[in-house]
């Protein structure tokens, strides 16, 4: 009779420092990408943490502003070692992505008009395309399963689309409609609550975990009314502080205040974020164009971290466009810190001050019925941020004024066609899909 696995030793804080900075590095695919590798290496491999604690946790991240997958390794880290486990974690998941892509917007700003990177990009931009509204889909058939979030996601496009609302006041409006609607009772509540997302009950056991489903939090993870004070406050004077470091620049001072909002004011992962951000970057504050913003989102798809760390990209070219500092290399690497700064100072917050009340309410968490209007009206928000790309992707002659100026590029139709088929019936990974794309777009350059 084979005796029942062990459970596996508690790895030190140098043990677990080596694994998320190996985890910066290869984690590609997006959230769902690194929701799975983590699960792969934490629940089955290592057994840090079993498959329903992993789950509990992630559901909360879910609910949560801001990038989902970097806060959930804050929280797993933080249940294993304290402050700073969760700061470890949290900065060495961005850390390697920050650094690339500063690089890569360099080198961009650089060459970037080249034939040759043209090229590239060439290949690239329809898939983006295929991506944005491959993102809407997965989230849409997860989410809209009735005609009352369904006609939350029309007016949320018609509304972005067509009247220029910001995605704050959609936010809000969809939040507002849940609420009613689940107040008002009977099928209309029900309706709202079909939408949940949740992720389901682990179905599979790997052997005993260190933080088990019945293991209970660890001292520093008891929730205290007095911590809780404390830790907002000290958050609170970080954020002030780090405003006041970037007041000798009006640009800077804008950015810590947008990339904020951008995080608190956004739910539903990095496609919900990019809308807003691009909505502020590019129409309101002029940091970067369109285009230019398209070319990050791509680079942002085919590099490690989460893919909010567009964040970075934008916050470089803007740093350069509007020069806050006389050398551009400073000026976009000031622009960049305090872009990815802000964007990412209040998911460690959201978890060292949330996550005790998670742990002390373990299985009660739900969707609430606002949270599901959210997320439908995020769908409808994604269409429109497709629509946009396209626009650029496919008439690259247009301009705002003559929007379908000059012939539609039909090779750049069939390859978003093509890269969408390729996500959607077939599941290739984004990767294979961009490294098609980029292969194909630099041939195709040569050629010309």
């Amino acid at each position: 009779m084979q005796a029942a696995p062990a459970v596996p030793p508690a790895p030190t804080f140098a043990e677990a420092l080596r694994f998320w900075f190996k985890l910066g590095f290869i984690s590609f695919g997006g959230p769902a990408g690194q929701i799975a590798l983590m699960q792969q290496e934490l629940v089955e491999r290592r057994r840090w943490i079993s498959e329903y604690r992993y789950l509990h946790a992630l559901n909360y991240c879910m609910l949560l502003p801001g990038p989902e997958a970097i806060q959930l390794a804050i929280y797993i880290s933080w249940l294993l070692h304290g402050i700073r486990g969760a700061v470890a974690a949290g900065v060495l998941f961005f850390l390697p992505a920050f650094a690339l892509l500063s690089l890569l917007a360099g080198l961009y700003l650089a060459w970037g008009t080249s034939a040759l990177v043209a090229g590239i990009f060439y290949g690239i931009k329809p898939a983006v395309v295929a991506v944005v509204l491959f993102a809407a889909w997965r989230i849409g058939s997860r989410v809209v399963k009735n005609g009352v979030l369904a006609g939350i996601a029309a007016l949320a496009f018609v509304g972005i689309f067509f009247f220029r609302i910001d995605f704050p006041w959609i936010v809000l409006a969809a939040a507002l409609i849940g609420i009613v609607g689940n107040a008002a009772g009977g099928k209309l509540a029900a309706k709202f609550q079909a939408g949940g997302a949740g992720h389901g009950t682990a179905a599979r056991t790997h052997g005993p975990a260190i933080i088990d489903d019945d293991t209970p939090p660890p001292a520093h993870a008891k929730f205290s009314l007095s911590r809780l004070i404390i830790t907002t406050l000290v958050f609170l004077a970080i954020w002030a502080v780090a405003m006041l470091a970037s007041g000798a620049s009006p640009t800077l001072t804008a950015m810590g205040e947008f990339f904020t909002q951008a995080t608190f004011l956004t739910i539903g992962g990095a496609y919900a974020v990019l809308p807003y951000v691009y909505q502020g970057a590019v129409e309101h504050y002029g940091w970067l164009t369109g285009p230019q913003m398209m070319d990050g989102l791509a680079l942002g798809e085919t590099t490690p971290g989460p893919l909010i760390m567009v964040v970075t990209w934008v916050g470089y070219l803007g740093g350069v466009s509007q020069a806050v500092f006389a050398d551009p290399v400073v000026a976009g690497l000031a622009g960049a810190t305090v872009a990815t700064f802000f964007t990412f100072l209040p998911s460690f917050f959201f978890i060292l001050a949330g996550g005790p009340l998670v742990e002390a309410t373990r299985g009660e968490l739900k969707f609430t019925a606002p949270l599901t209007a959210i997320t439908a009206a995020v769908v409808g928000v994604i269409v429109n941020l497709a629509v946009f790309f396209a626009w650029h992707a496919f008439w690259p002659q247009g301009t705002h004024a003559a929007p379908f100026a000059g012939s539609p590029d039909l090779l750049a139709v069939a390859i978003a066609a093509a890269s969408f088929i390729a996500l959607w019936k077939y599941r290739i990974d984004i990767m294979t899909v961009f490294g098609a794309c980029t292969l194909f777009g630099l041939v195709w350059s040569l050629m010309r």
